[in-house]
Order: C-alpha cells, then sequence, then structure tokens
C-alpha cells in the first residue's frame, strides 16, 4: 500500500466567525460531537491511518533571508494508506469535519517510496 499526507484545512475566517458567533456551551456541545464523530471515523477507518497526527499550531515561514510569523488554514495532519492516490482522497469523503464544518477541505498528497532513505 502506499502513504498519502493528509493536511485538514478550513478558513480561518470561518472559525473566527464560529468563535463569535456561538455561545461558550454550545461551541463545547459542537466540538464534543464533532471529537466524537472523528474518534468513530478513525475506529471505522482504523485499517487506513497510518498516523493518525495532530493538531497543527501557529507557523513561522523560513526564507533564506528571513524568519517570519505567517498563517495557513491548515489544522490538522494525518497519513494514511491506501493503493491509490484516487482510493486514498475517496476514503476521506466521508469525515466528519467535511460533513461539520461547512469551508473544510483536505489536501492528500501522495508519499513517494524514496527506497529506505
Amino acid at each position: 500500500m502506499k502513504k498519502f499526507f493528509v493536511l485538514i484545512g478550513f478558513k480561518a475566517e470561518a472559525m473566527q466567525a464560529w468563535m463569535a458567533s456561538t455561545d461558550e456551551a454550545t461551541r463545547k456541545t459542537q466540538t464534543d460531537q464533532l471529537m466524537n464523530e472523528w474518534n468513530e471515523w478513525m475506529a471505522a477507518h482504523a485499517a487506513n491511518v497510518v498516523d493518525k497526527g495532530f493538531p497543527l499550531g501557529k507557523n513561522k515561514r523560513v526564507i533564506a533571508e528571513s524568519v517570519e510569523d505567517t498563517r495557513n488554514d491548515f489544522n490538522w495532519y494525518m497519513i494514511v494508506q491506501a493503493e491509490s492516490h484516487d482510493y486514498a482522497a475517496k476514503l476521506l469523503m466521508d469525515h466528519p469535519n467535511l460533513k461539520t464544518i461547512p469551508t473544510s477541505y483536505m489536501e492528500v498528497m501522495d508519499m513517494p517510496d524514496m527506497g529506505g532513505m
């Protein structure tokens, strides 16, 4: 099976709007529900999940001349395995983030075998 790196993201503005317009109790309820659905998805796809990943926080961009604070919409990564790139992408179509967060998306990148590098 081949491995695929998955970046999960959603528009940062959507998160800010949700935080501003939703009271704390409702946010907790919605977050708990999403996490329960996330855990169920992970269990149902355990054979394909190589690394369940971690949340992604603040980031810095490093270029030859400098290091700068920057921002992107990615909030989680994971690694899955599948027979093909298309199958890996289709595997994610029922992920709870895509169903729950309107601006959510997933980038699925092939991880070529580098021959033991």
